[in-house]
């Protein structure tokens, strides 16, 4: 009896001292390659624009490119641009994904990234389902329009898309915007944490996405990264009419003068 005892307190406190298994990786980029890593992502090229967006995404060294250690996303100053289509931009950007390539289901998704100061530039770090949008889900992990004070986070789907009523912006606290910083998501069947720093800024839950519509979270996404100029959501915050539909003249000139990039020091989505 006593040697009984003596196994199970012996178990109790194994079972105290218990550690959750380590994260799996699934996908890591730390970009410390001399160039793109194309087994990893795609090298977005589009003269389509949505949110009435200022640039086009364009397969340039000069706008996408490695750098010590770390994925620059660098817009360039090129009126009279024509896209393959034959649409025209003032504005060349850079947009990656990694469709076809990587998609996950559940776990976590964060970026280390140092974002650029200037009314009306438009970084994200985002996830989505492939398919019809926005039927298929959309994560937005780290959007930031050019406030110096906050980045936002969201939810996209049926009957909560555009101008979501599942938002948050997420304050910048005892740092500047244009510091590195952890943007990330926790994902599981029925909870979306968003983080920055490590820090939680917004909670979404399965029920409170099923007010307004279905919940488009159990399926498969895959990762983007990009740097829009101008359009709808940075307009409702800055409310630049002129030059260019929410990019004021002084983000312009930044932009002119190449002043204006964003950096990637890696990405990572992992599970437990």
């Amino acid at each position: 009896m006593v040697e009984r005892l003596g196994i199970a307190a012996v178990a109790l406190v194994l079972l105290a001292g218990h550690t959750p298994a380590p994260a799996q990786t699934l996908f890591v980029d730390e970009f410390s390659g001399r160039e793109i890593d194309r087994a990893k992502w795609n090298v977005i090229v589009t003269g389509r624009t949505v949110n009435n967006e200022q640039q086009a995404y364009v397969d340039s060294p000069d706008v996408l490119y490695v750098n010590d250690g770390a994925l620059v996303i660098q817009p360039r100053f090129r009126p009279g641009f024509k896209t393959p289509q034959g649409n025209t931009f003032d504005f060349i950007s850079g947009r990656l994904d990694t469709r076809t390539k990587f998609t996950f289901t559940y776990g976590t998704a964060a970026a280390r990234m140092k974002l650029a100061g200037g009314a009306g530039l438009w970084p994200a770090f985002w996830a989505l389902g492939d398919g019809r949008w926005p039927d298929t889900g959309e994560i937005d992990i780290m959007e930031h329009v050019g406030d110096p004070t906050w980045t936002s986070v969201a939810l996209h789907g049926p009957g909560y898309f555009g101008d979501t009523p599942l938002v948050k912006r997420a304050p910048v606290r005892n740092a500047s915007i244009d510091d590195w910083h952890v943007y990330s998501v926790d994902w599981t069947a029925d909870t979306l944490v968003f983080r920055t720093d490590g820090r939680e800024t917004y909670r979404v839950t399965r029920e409170m996405v099923e007010k307004y519509g279905q919940w488009s979270f159990d399926n498969p996404k895959h990762l983007l990264v990009n740097l829009a100029l101008g359009g709808n959501y940075p307009f409702g915050v800055n409310k630049a009419e002129t030059p260019y539909r929410g990019l004021p003249a002084s983000t312009v000139s930044a932009i002119q003068q190449n002043k204006v990039r964003i950096l990637v020091d890696w990405v990572r989505v992992t599970s437990r």
